[in-house]
């Protein structure tokens, strides 16, 4: 954490392709090594992929629910009282929900061998659609954490 003054958030420009942020941001979070070209053929391509699967409505769209679907509201941080250290469960900024959700559904379908990254992208942002998959499974881990040391909430500040 800086000492001199607060970091800002830079705003995100919108992908060339679709003008969303959203997108934008998936491309970023798929990319490796500087490598934004490889990373947008992968979104695009999984994009294309979820269109033929789900012609009814848009990738963006299906893209846009995903993430609501795997957004936490609560997780927990470590705050260190008296020489213990308790698991704190806090609201999640909404800025972080959609970074969270987004890391976990990149990094999901990253572990799935044997495919293609863009089909494994696809797969996992269609799970996260329906409400299925290792996101969500993830999101439901956090939740459950949460949940078990709500009694430490009042060491929240």
């Amino acid at each position: 954490m800086s000492r001199r003054r607060r970091a800002f958030k830079r705003p995100v420009s919108p992908d060339p392709k679709f003008n969303s942020g959203l997108v934008s941001r998936l491309v970023s979070m798929v990319m490796k090594c500087g490598k934004r070209s490889t990373a947008q053929r992968i979104v695009y391509g999984a994009f294309d992929e979820i269109a033929t699967k789900n012609p009814a409505s848009s990738p963006l769209d299906v893209l846009q629910r995903a993430v609501d679907n795997a957004k936490p509201r609560l997780e927990v941080k470590p705050r260190r009282v008296g020489g213990a250290t308790y698991q704190v469960p806090l609201e999640v900024p909404s800025d972080r929900q959609v970074s969270l959700a987004m890391r976990w559904i990149v990094k999901f379908a990253d572990a799935r061998k044997g495919q293609p990254m863009k089909q494994a992208l696809a797969a996992e942002i269609l799970d996260a659609y329906q409400g299925q998959g290792n996101a969500i499974r993830k999101r439901d881990d956090v939740h459950k954490m949460a949940q078990a040391n709500k009694a430490f909430a009042h060491f929240r500040w």
